[in-house]
């Protein structure tokens, strides 16, 4: 850390830089009076200590040219008057902190320095993760598809980050990765500089979402020892996102329409307005105007509420994306795992192919993952796919097929189950050994053609 001392007294001048040099880390600069400072300013330290009382300059004066020069510049200021007065005056105009020339300078000085420090590291993870958290919700990063359906989304996402102030309602199955859409939609935004906060309506005990949304007064119920802020102020300026909006009750449903309107809450227990800018991105796998219809959500909120509506298809509508997202999720699991690269088989497609996973995008990952732990090898074949055995039954209606195509994946599905056992599965299914063999030789013959 570059520090620059400035200070006339060559006695308390040379104690300050013996003092700070102690510590390898810093790098020390002296000077004893304001023009030399100046023309090293544009070093840009991190931390100035300033003398007050300077033959050329106040220290006031100083404070406020470093300040309007580089206002990330922290400034220690350094006097030989006790002044509580000049103490507050200083701070207000942006110094870090005030220290009399006493027998405790050099500890309170390091201590300074040393939180200095502390603040910076801390500010620089900041931005670290800020930048890491942006590139992982980039669209080509965050979102894998290059199904229509998805290109339809893309589209409708684009449109949601152009306008920052447009509510957005996300419908889709479970699984379908609808906060990962309220999270790109946040960061891609002019709003990305502020917060995020995602709340699970379901996952909320009913007694106790309004003062999670709206905060609580200290004593406003038994438990509340203190003031709370709620989830609406600790998003301002940036965006709430609230899941299974569909299990709002219906009582505060009414409060959340009067945020919408007047863009302001009230804590529990308070009387305060408190003025409040955020997006609500909503999403849900009910059909909402179903819920209206049945008296359990308001027609009223649903169309505030409805702004962008975009839907995200279930897995078994982006056949086409289903091995593009395999590969995706498998070079991210060997990479957070430190893994040699692993690809799939042509069979381990066609498993994944195969099956229409109810579970959708969560489904897929889970499978992969799995799959990529059973593999003994670089190489992932069908036998290390493990679909769970709540969903293994094929789901026959899953796409547009022949009757010929069902059949042969009906073949197949127990095939697998049945370890290839062709007696077995002729005896199952009812059917002819002769028609599995038959269709066993067809896809030899096809998988030789295309060696050829």
């Amino acid at each position: 850390m570059k520090i620059h001392v400035v200070e006339d007294d060559r006695v308390f001048n040379k104690l300050i830089e013996h003092s700070l040099s102690l510590n390898p880390d810093f790098e020390i600069d002296t000077f004893f009076d304001g023009a030399s400072f100046f023309k090293h300013l544009p070093d840009n330290p991190d931390v100035v200590t300033l003398d007050l009382g300077l033959p050329d300059f106040t220290g006031d004066e100083i404070l406020k040219k470093i300040k309007k020069y580089n206002p990330d510049i922290e400034v220690i200021m350094i006097s030989g008057q006790d002044s509580i007065t000049t103490a507050v005056n200083l701070l207000k105009e942006g110094a870090y902190d005030y220290i009399a020339k006493d027998e405790n300078i050099k500890d309170r000085l390091l201590n300074s320095v040393n939180n200095i420090r502390n603040k910076k590291k801390l500010l620089d993870e900041i931005s670290q993760l800020k930048s890491e958290i942006a590139t992982k919700y980039n669209f080509g990063n965050a979102i894998i598809g290059d199904s229509p359906v998805m290109k339809e989304v893309f589209a409708l996402l684009e449109k949601a980050v152009k306008v920052p102030n447009i509510n957005v309602s996300v419908y889709g199955d479970t699984g379908t990765g609808k906060e990962l859409v309220a999270k790109t939609i946040h960061y891609n935004s002019v709003r990305k500089s502020k917060p995020f906060i995602a709340v699970n309506m379901g996952a909320i005990p009913r007694d106790l979402i309004e003062s999670e949304l709206f905060g609580h007064e200290k004593g406003a119920f038994t438990g509340a020892i203190m003031t709370k802020k709620g989830k609406f102020e600790e998003a301002e300026g940036g965006t709430i996102f609230l899941d299974e909006i569909g299990e709002m009750d219906i009582n505060l449903q009414v409060k959340l329409l009067r945020v919408l309107q007047e863009r302001e809450i009230t804590r529990v227990g308070g009387n305060e307005v408190i003025k409040v800018n955020t997006r609500i991105v909503t999403a849900t796998n009910k059909d909402l105007m179903d819920e209206v219809k049945k008296g359990n959500f308001r027609e009223d909120l649903y169309y505030r509420l409805l702004g962008l509506p975009i839907h995200l298809p279930p897995l078994k509508d982006r056949q086409n994306d289903i091995i593009t997202l395999s590969q995706f999720f498998l070079n991210s699991f060997c990479e957070d795992n430190k893994l040699e690269p692993m690809a799939f088989t042509s069979r381990a497609k066609k498993k994944l192919l195969g099956y229409a996973f109810p579970g959708n995008v969560r489904e897929l990952k889970a499978i992969i993952e799995l799959s990529a732990v059973m593999a003994s090898s670089q190489q992932i074949d069908e036998e290390n796919i493990l679909f769970n055995s709540n969903n293994t039954e094929l789901d026959i209606l899953a796409e547009e097929m022949s009757l010929k195509e069902y059949t042969e994946r009906i073949i197949r599905h127990y095939l697998r189950q049945y370890d290839n056992n062709v007696l077995k599965v002729a005896k199952k299914l009812d059917i002819g050994k002769s028609t599995i063999y038959n269709m066993i030789k067809r896809e030899k013959d096809s998988e030789v053609e295309k060696l050829e």
